[in-house]
């Protein structure tokens, strides 16, 4: 931070945010309130820390603040710090052998397949899919637009799944089968907790697992329909015809080093991923996005100016994407205020030395983007939402040295341009059709679970412009 002593500016209104926790507290007391939420459970001190250190009688955890620290960690060799097995536990029901949680050789086989689907000229073929579930999207709203509260997290998560359906699979949400998946992944989320008892204690792989028994349903549920999914498909590609996107690209590719190209069944484990961090992401940042341009009127009449004049024509090209200047700015400050992926959790695959301390072999390695992105030593005014600092000396740095709402380095999620392409494009549909307010006494606290949502919801009123 240029200046630690830095006032907010008079009059500005602060982003909810959750109390830290004060004080000390039991091991068994942290696990319940991290289950609660993970956000409210970790003490205020680590806005300021560089490094923390957390010790309890199975485990030692590092979280790492300082620039330097984080790129070592995330930028290293992804074989130093492994994906941690007590995170991998909790996302086994539904991701399986997903190339989100896996490690090794493995996950190595998969990022040679998944990554060429995602490079540049895949987005722009894939942009008019987006377009479509915009203007679908905006339809939607119309409808419901009556005065009346909205609650706007439900409408982003439709819009979100639309577009993954649309670019994955060339199929709109209405079909019966994404339909059914939509509603199954928010059953999936709704019981699903970040942590239990088994990702605590160091008990041995024979034991069974402690997931709830709607964890186990909702996750079996979702990979059926997935798996329906990649068996049409692949008949389709055996057929002849297969549609262009990004299902057909993944499941021909080969890799590169060994020829082999996914079977149906590993198709269903990294589907799930592409389901879950893809529209669960984006529907995130897209209402938390929303709910500050609400708040901060003077910012969505900017925002709603430049989405009028760039989207004026209502044609699909894909080079409007770098004319949606400060939307992609308000879309990054979204996510720099609320990092929907709230913690990154690796493992010390040896020995090693954090900041003069010793880190032992299996040491959890803790980066979070939610305390790195309000760091009070390194942002001016964190917890203020200002879309201009990124064109500050202070943003700038920041940007280069505590941004990481997609992770870096190897494991950097290969869908990070996508949804940089995908929410501002989304946000400014949005903003050109209607206005948005805040709704009196309707403030949402944010909770951490899989992603950063709101505790209730976010109500907003939305008016059609002229």
């Amino acid at each position: 931070m240029t200046d630690e002593t830095a006032a907010v500016p008079q009059g500005a209104i602060l982003p909810p945010k959750p109390q830290a926790r004060a004080g000390k507290v039991s091991l068994l007391e942290y696990l319940r309130l991290f289950q609660r939420d993970i956000l409210s459970a970790q003490p205020a001190h680590l806005y300021r820390a560089w490094m923390a250190e957390m010790k309890t009688p199975f485990f030692r955890s590092f979280l790492c603040n300082e620039p330097e620290l984080v790129h070592r960690v995330l930028r290293g060799s992804p074989h130093d710090f492994p994906k941690s097995e007590r995170i991998r536990f909790g996302l086994k029901p539904l991701l399986r052998d997903s190339v989100f949680i896996t490690n090794g050789a493995l996950w190595e086989h998969q990022r040679r397949i998944i990554d060429p689907a995602f490079e540049g000229g895949r987005l722009r073929e894939v942009f008019p899919a987006m377009w479509d579930s915009g203007v679908a999207a905006v339809e939607r709203l119309r409808a419901k637009a009556d005065g009346q509260p909205l609650e706007i997290e439900a409408e982003t998560s439709h819009v979100a799944m639309d577009v993954i359906f649309r670019t994955m699979f060339s199929m709109p949400i209405e079909h019966e089968i994404a339909q059914a998946a939509f509603e199954g992944f928010r059953a999936h989320q709704a019981a699903h907790p970040v942590a239990n008892l088994a990702a605590i204690l160091p008990l041995p792989k024979w034991v069974p697992a402690f997931h709830s028994k709607q964890t186990r349903d909702t996750a079996r549920a979702i990979r059926a329909l997935i798996g329906q999914l990649a068996t049409m498909r692949a008949g389709e590609i055996e057929n002849g015809t297969a549609p262009d996107d990004l299902a057909t690209k993944i499941m021909t590719t080969p890799d590169p080093e060994t020829g082999r190209v996914f079977e149906t069944g590993e198709m269903v484990d990294q589907v799930a991923i592409f389901f879950l961090a893809g529209h669960e992401t984006s529907a995130a940042a897209l209402a938390w996005s929303l709910y500050l341009l609400a708040t901060h009127p003077d910012w969505q009449d900017k925002l709603a100016a430049e989405a009028t004049e760039v989207l004026g024509d209502d044609v699909p090209v894909f080079s409007i994407i770098n004319r949606l200047k400060l939307s992609r700015a308000v879309f990054r400050e979204a996510m720099r205020l609320y990092p929907p992926v709230p913690m990154f959790v690796r493992e010390a695959a040896c020995p090693m030395t954090f900041r003069g301390r010793s880190v032992k072999k299996g040491a959890q390695i803790i980066v979070s983007p939610w305390h790195l992105h309000r760091h009070e030593r390194i942002w001016d005014n964190p917890d203020a939402f200002d879309p201009g600092r990124w064109e500050t000396e202070n943003g700038k740095a920041g940007l280069r040295d505590a941004y990481v709402p997609f992770s870096e380095g190897p494991r950097v999620c290969p869908g990070a341009a996508f949804a940089m392409a995908e929410g501002p494009l989304i946000l400014s549909m949005f903003l050109r059709a209607f206005r948005f307010e805040p709704v009196p006494g309707a403030v949402p606290m944010p909770v951490a679970h899989l992603t950063v949502r709101s505790d209730a919801g976010i109500r907003l009123k939305l008016t059609p412009r002229a």
